[in-house]
């Protein structure tokens, strides 16, 4: 086996660090690897949404923006009228 010089100084130093021998150190990072990726082959696949719009801002927000209106009021204004609007449903 073949391990790039600086990691393995690295993982000597840890080994040494905490007490515990080289190999040891290296079967629990293996140990890890391997657990993680059986971990994740059993999670559900994750479907991601798409969407066609173009990236950006509102135009009616970069207006405001342009107009010197914080991102924060603006924010505010939404929340504003999100309630207005579930208010009125």
């Amino acid at each position: 086996m073949r391990i790039d010089e600086t990691l393995l100084n690295e993982a000597k130093a840890y080994a040494a660090r905490n007490g515990r021998s080289l190999n040891s150190v290296m079967e629990d990072a293996l140990r890890q690897l391997l657990n993680r990726s059986a971990e994740a082959a059993g999670r559900p696949a994750v479907e991601l949404i798409v969407s066609d719009q173009e990236p950006g801002l509102h135009p009616w927000m970069q207006v405001r923006l342009d107009a010197g209106e914080k991102l924060e009021h603006l924010a505010l204004d939404l929340d504003d009228w999100e309630r207005a609007h579930d208010a009125a449903s």
